[in-house]
């Protein structure tokens, strides 16, 4: 098993955080995803509000992938599988909100992955910078980073 473990820290509250952790929409808007394949997806809430088993299908470039909602700990832990992420199998993430003390939220967005050997050296470079980008996003679309 592959992992990786980023964070980011935002002035925004936790509230303001989770609100665009749960609205697939909002995702392209933020992070490195292309758009959202609404058509592709399942279970999407029209108030932007997914939940449990919902299936978010995201395009980044000419790739689609499809993760699942495994758990949610509203303002606290939003939890995912991939469903159909090409190069990757067991793919299982989670990203966690903290408190911080000024009142702004700590982000860990962590994950493990299996990947081929051929491409497990680069793939693992990649993917970090990837979703420390996609943490990096999420705290400043929601109030900035933390100074």
């Amino acid at each position: 098993m592959r992992s990786y473990d980023v964070t980011a820290e935002s002035t925004a509250p936790p509230a303001a955080v989770w609100a665009l952790l749960l609205d697939a929409r909002s995702w392209p808007v933020w992070s490195r995803v292309g758009s959202l394949e609404a058509g592709a997806s399942q279970g999407l809430s029209a108030d932007g509000r997914d939940g449990v088993g919902a299936i978010r299908a995201f395009r980044t470039g000419k790739t689609v992938t499809k993760e699942r909602i495994t758990a949610l700990d509203p303002e606290r832990r939003f939890a995912y599988e991939g469903v159909d992420v090409p190069v990757m199998v067991d793919y299982q993430a989670a990203v966690e909100l903290c408190e911080t003390p000024g009142g702004g939220t700590r982000i860990r967005w962590h994950g493990t992955y299996r990947v081929g050997r051929g491409n497990a050296w680069i793939f693992r470079w990649y993917l970090r910078r990837f979703m420390r980008d996609m943490a990096t996003g999420l705290a400043d679309t929601a109030g900035g980073p933390a100074r």
